[in-house]
């Protein structure tokens, strides 16, 4: 949408007048390349290597070539110093009329950058008199002009010697919004999105060493499921059909199980048609990754390994802070039974339980029901009401319903249960797994029950997949499959108290105005 002249602030119009004036210049404001050889923190980590000790003669030093962003200036008449920001972090500029020339420094340095300005720097780098590492300017390159300023805060002194402070971009909905402008004057918060990187590239690293596959499934799918969701639907025009933003990819890599891999994992965006909250995004990440001749016991251990590595990469140890607390991944996990977990928080055994008792347990507890909801239901809000927000540490929680886990296997031992597992940490699910029910007239039997809830009134219980049923009939082999929650398993990793606050753009309510 284009701006009106009345809703361009003074700023605005006055950088848009410098960009005219740089024309005039001959200076192209937005020029196409500029040769970087360094970043900030490779000098200043390295500064040994690039000091020179005559910063007046240095004919031998050698040359560094840096672009960024100009976030504050001190003009002094001939000679200015100005902070330059790039992608990894930031460094002290010394520039002089004499060493640019007269039109670079005058006219386009002194009168029309302002912050926020991209532009390029070649010079040497020395140390001033107060000992700060600097790069002291020989050529300088206009490279890019913002017409919209850049928030800067400005403290004020108050009449009662009280500091205000002015411009700072902290609120927390604006900076979501308009990420771009929260990295540039918040670059800590790039360090959030680094970590996560390192955390995906880390797990996929030790995947693929242990020889599994990484394999693409569909995003658009005519049966959703795998997970118990609302999907969110689109319509294909050429097909004239509705299809279904995935809701997980589970039934898709459970297809490749059946046509012979041993092992594949996906990293997936998927999408829940539920509410905004700290700990949920409807656009959302996660890896899910399914192994032929194992169980569920098995990949606690897999999963175990690879999170203790993950900490070890991202933090050099096993224990992290997150909030008030202090998180250890160090192997092994806590394994506890969800009937047993549930009656040491509460006091009360679920098991063999029917729903109308659950119900009024749930009634006792504070709880609250609907009537559309089965047992699964039930003790899934019993259980994360009274349990799941205690448990800080790593822990597996195992052995679930039958009720609750549609696409699980029957317990070899424990009638009415299944062998599946969470991972619970931080007081959220970060994991679950499964020993995968491969039995396709169990699992025809799961689904037509699902069917059933889904008809009285449970929009979340899932649908009937007849090519999955067929593709299962064809032959699976014992399998397990776990998926984890990226974005939550970021949090944890990064120690972020939002969800949004590990994703870049995160899904946000319509802006109040158009203007911004």
């Amino acid at each position: 949408m284009s701006q009106t002249e009345s809703s361009i602030s003074e700023q605005q119009a006055i950088r848009r007048e410098k960009l005219d004036q740089l024309r005039e210049l001959d200076v192209n404001p937005y020029p196409y390349e500029y040769d970087v050889t360094h970043h900030s923190r490779e000098i200043l980590e390295n500064e040994e290597t690039y000091l020179t000790e005559t910063p007046d003669q240095p004919e031998d030093a050698p040359r560094v070539s840096v672009a960024g962003r100009v976030m504050t200036r001190r003009i002094m008449g001939k000679a200015s110093f100005f902070t330059l920001q790039d992608s990894a972090g930031t460094i002290q500029i010394y520039i002089r009329r004499d060493d640019v020339g007269v039109k670079e420094y005058n006219k386009v340095f002194k009168k029309m950058v302002d912050i926020g300005d991209f532009v390029g720097i070649k010079g040497f780098v020395f140390k001033t008199g107060t000992g700060e590492t600097t790069i002291r300017a020989e050529h300088f390159e206009f490279l890019g002009k913002t017409i919209r300023p850049i928030p800067t805060p400005k403290e004020v002194k108050t009449e009662d010697g009280e500091t205000v402070t002015y411009d700072a971009f902290t609120d927390k909905e604006q900076r979501y919004r308009q990420r771009y402008v929260d990295m540039v004057v918040n670059p800590e918060v790039r360090d959030t999105f680094r970590k996560r990187t390192q955390m995906v590239q880390t797990m996929r690293t030790f995947m693929n060493q242990k020889g599994y596959l990484e394999v693409e499934t569909p995003i658009l799918q005519p049966v959703y499921g795998g997970a118990a969701a609302e999907p969110f639907v689109t319509h294909h025009n050429a097909l004239d059909m509705d299809l279904y933003l995935r809701i997980a990819n589970e039934l898709y890599l459970k297809r490749l199980i059946v046509g012979g891999f041993d092992g594949v994992y996906e990293f997936s965006k998927d999408f829940r048609n539920e509410g905004l909250s700290r700990f949920h995004n409807p656009e959302f990440t996660q890896v899910e990754l399914y192994v032929a001749y194992k169980e569920y016991n098995w990949m606690m251990d897999f999963m175990e390994e690879m999170i203790e590595k993950v900490a070890l990469e991202l933090h050099g140890s096993t224990k992290i802070e997150v909030g008030d607390h202090l998180i250890d991944f160090k192997r092994p996990w806590p394994r506890i039974p969800m009937y047993e977990a549930i009656e040491n928080e509460t006091g009360y055994d679920l098991s063999g339980k029917s729903v109308d008792q659950l119900r009024a347990i749930a009634s006792e507890l504070h709880i609250d029901t609907d009537e559309s909801m089965g047992k699964g239901k039930l003790i899934d809000e019993i259980f994360g009401e009274t349990v799941e927000p205690t448990l800080i540490q790593p822990t597996f929680i195992t052995d679930y319903p039958i009720e609750m886990s549609p696409l699980a296997k029957k317990h070899r031992t424990k009638e009415g249960l299944v062998e599946r597992f969470e991972a619970i940490c931080n007081g959220k699910e970060i994991a679950n797994a499964f020993t995968e029910l491969n039995d396709p007239v169990d699992q025809r039997g799961r689904f037509e029950e699902q069917a059933r809830l889904r008809a009285g009134g449970d929009e979340e219980a899932m649908n009937v997949d007849e090519d999955f049923l067929r593709a299962i009939e064809y032959g699976m082999p014992p399998t397990a499959g776990i998926g984890i929650g990226i974005d939550r398993l970021a949090m944890i990793m990064t120690n972020s108290d939002s969800i949004r606050d590990v994703l870049f753009f995160p899904q946000m309510r319509p802006e109040a105005s158009d203007e911004s």
